[in-house]
């Protein structure tokens, strides 16, 4: 079994001692049961000494093949080897052969060079020889005066008698004229057969291309090139060209089609396409185009800006699109200049005098739409002030003469319109465009700070500016009674207005301005609007004074001296007084109209200067009156209710003066042995003395002598 390991069987598996003794006990009768009835070792002992024997057999007879398989591969080997060194013999001898035949072929092919050489020194000056003996026959033709070759009588052959006539021509131009060669070839350098042959080629060219017949115009195309006259066949190819081109109302589109469609033929017919494509399209720009443009602009360039201004935008843009379009074909080395020269000649009279007529129109329209409006408000404008920011910084210093001017009245009307700052937007916006479009780029930053300038001008001096000044004249003073506070309106309409003027500052302005120095003037001039108008608003803030006239009236007409010291202390069946409760619903309605009203940090301040007022009314307020103890218990609702109005505020400062300022009404009501603990409180401590006592003094029983002394 040992010999046996390792050895492989055809179409088997590998052989495996262990498996197959096992397989040879299980075969052998008596064998497959270790240990029973039916187990014989000395037969499985038999078999296994059999099966050995047989294995050492086949051992001996695989060793003998394999022995006999080595000798035979060796001996093949050798006669391998052998037969690989007689090749390499008969490869060097084949190698040697190669290099002896590549010598003789390069030998042959100096020689076959040289003979070449030599015939075509002989070829040359013999064709040369032939071609002057037919021009000397043609030209002894011409001087007969009767062509009787072939080549001139045959239509067909008008390439090879152009080629003749070609060369005639130019030797007879050659020869001086005093000369007696130069006498009899005269007729030759003379224009007449010349150019009657150059106007039968253009006239074939025509007719071929009429015909549709492309190898034919490049045939002929090819003959012309070499005469004088082929400028003219391209002239003629543009002129065919355009027949039937322009029959729709869009030239434009109409160019486009008819330089694409050129384009793909021009290269088929001539050898500089890129030269006749060149000249087509000057030609459409100079001819059609220019006529074009010229009758859609002078018809309104008197009459109608706004007309004029449109269509001199809308065709400078077209021309511009059909540039780029231009610029996909193959025109030469700069056509980026060549088709800027093109448009520059059809809109340099136009362009010249643009900004003016600009301005211009953008002055009357804007003025026309707010007059418009004022109009529809059957209001006649007032002057108004026209100093500059330092002067109204002077006016709002010294306040006393505010309102300005006398009071008018407004009827609620705030002078402020979206549909006027729309279409004033609007046409700002598209001025801005045509700015864009049609200035010189080296004067963009000016002109574009030219319509910023009248934007601001109509929008924010004329019409908001105004608004505010309008309004600020028609507040009312302090003391009126029912006073419609307008001006806030008159701020929140004004604020969305700058939010959309700030918006086209951003969006179509700074693009144009973005890099030159006119951005830092229009910087500077939108700062001086904005602090312009802050301005006014902050003058404006005597709005509060009428706010706190209409507290003041509200609290003069609802609250009674007998609401806080009424006549049956046991009977009082309300929580807060009627005057607190109107004028906290006046409060909070103005707090969220000032909310509506501004915005950002304005409000803030507003709010706080407001809810300043309001505690100093409420305080002062409070203080002409007398408290029993009933009465003391209903101030201090109230003053909880004021309280929760404050918060509405929002603002930290103010809910902290009706903090103090309801721990003061505590006072009215606490018993007199706590006087001194609730003075001592954390919100009383750091009050004046004066203050609390002028509390304590508002107490009917202030005049005891048993609280006197304990305040005292």
């Amino acid at each position: 079994v040992a010999h046996c390991k390792g050895f492989f069987f055809c179409g088997q598996e590998p052989f495996v001692a262990d498996e197959y003794i096992e397989r040879l006990a299980w075969r052998t009768p008596g064998g497959g049961s270790r240990g029973g009835e039916a187990f014989d070792p000395k037969r499985l002992l038999e078999e296994f000494v059999n099966h050995i024997q047989e294995l050492q057999v086949m051992d001996e007879r695989i060793q003998r093949k394999v022995e006999k398989l080595e000798q035979q591969c060796q001996k093949e080997a050798k006669e391998f080897a052998k037969k690989v060194q007689e090749l390499q013999k008969s490869n060097q001898v084949a190698f040697q052969h190669f290099q002896e035949l590549d010598e003789h072929i390069s030998y042959v092919a100096t020689k076959v060079c040289h003979l070449g050489d030599q015939l075509e020194g002989v070829n040359t000056p013999r064709q040369r020889a032939v071609e002057a003996q037919k021009l000397m026959k043609y030209f002894n033709e011409f001087l007969d005066g009767e062509l009787k070759s072939d080549v001139f009588t045959n239509s067909e052959k008008i390439k090879e008698a152009a080629d003749i006539i070609q060369k005639l021509h130019l030797i007879a131009q050659e020869l001086p004229f005093d000369s007696l060669m130069g006498f009899c070839c005269y007729p030759l350098s003379s224009p007449g057969k010349y150019h009657d042959l150059e106007c039968q080629l253009i006239q074939e060219f025509t007719s071929a291309q009429r015909r549709g017949e492309i190898s034919r115009m490049r045939e002929v195309a090819a003959v012309l090139l070499h005469f004088k006259g082929y400028s003219h066949c391209v002239d003629v190819y543009i002129k065919q060209c355009q027949e039937g081109a322009f029959l729709r109302n869009d030239v434009f589109e109409d160019a486009a089609i008819l330089c694409q469609r050129v384009n793909k033929q021009v290269g088929e017919i001539f050898s500089n396409p890129e030269t006749v494509l060149a000249k087509l399209i000057q030609n459409i720009f100079e001819v059609k185009l220019q006529s074009y443009v010229k009758d859609q602009l002078e018809e309104h360039r008197k009459s109608d800006a706004e007309q004029y201004l449109k269509n001199l935008y809308d065709l400078y843009t077209r021309t511009t699109n059909l540039s780029s379009k231009l610029m996909e074909f193959n025109l030469g080395t700069d056509k980026q200049t060549f088709l800027s020269k093109l448009i520059k000649a059809i809109f340099i009279s136009y362009l010249e005098n643009y900004i003016e007529v600009e301005i211009g129109y953008l002055k009357s329209r804007s003025a026309m739409i707010l007059q418009r409006y004022y109009d529809s408000k059957n209001h006649q404008k007032r002057s108004i002030g026209t100093g500059g920011i330092q002067d109204l910084k002077e006016r709002l210093r010294q306040r006393t003469n505010l309102p300005l001017g006398p009071s008018i009245d407004t009827h609620g009307e705030t002078f402020l319109s979206q549909e006027v700052v729309v279409n004033l937007l609007q046409e700002t916006k598209q001025a801005f465009e045509r700015c864009h479009r049609l200035s010189d780029p080296s004067d963009l930053p000016k002109n574009a700070f030219r319509i910023f300038s009248m934007l601001v001008d109509f929008l924010c001096t004329e019409h908001i500016d105004y608004a505010l000044e309008t309004g600020l004249a028609g507040i009312p003073s302090s003391d009126s009674k029912n006073a419609n506070l307008y001006f806030l309106d008159v701020v929140h309409q004004a604020n969305t207005i700058f939010h959309l003027f700030d918006k086209q500052f951003n969006d179509h302005l700074m693009p144009l301005i973005s890099s030159s120095p006119k951005l830092s003037e229009c910087l500077q001039k939108k700062k001086d609007i904005i602090e312009q108008m802050e301005v006014k608003l902050d003058m404006g803030i005597d709005t509060l004074n009428c706010m706190i006239g209409q507290m003041k009236h509200i609290l003069a007409a609802e609250q009674k001296k007998t609401d806080f010291k009424p006549e049956d202390e046991n009977n009082v069946l309300i929580q807060y007084t009627n005057a607190c409760v109107k004028v906290c619903g006046y409060v909070r309605k103005q707090v969220e109209k000032i909310r509506n009203s501004m915005d950002g940090k304005n409000v803030d301040t507003v709010l706080m200067e407001l809810g300043v007022r309001f505690h100093r009314l409420i305080y002062e307020h409070l203080q002409q009156y007398s408290y029993s103890c009933m009465g003391g218990m209903l101030a201090i609702c109230d003053v909880a209710e004021y309280r929760k109005c404050a918060k509405d505020f929002k603002i930290a400062l103010v809910l902290q003066l009706f903090d103090t300022l309801h721990a003061l009404c505590n006072l009215l009501v606490v018993a007199p042995d706590n006087l001194k603990q609730v003075c001592s409180g954390e919100q009383l401590a750091n009050l004046d003395k004066n203050i609390l006592h002028s509390f304590v003094q508002l107490r009917v029983d202030y005049r005891s002598a048993r609280l006197a002394r304990h305040f005292s």
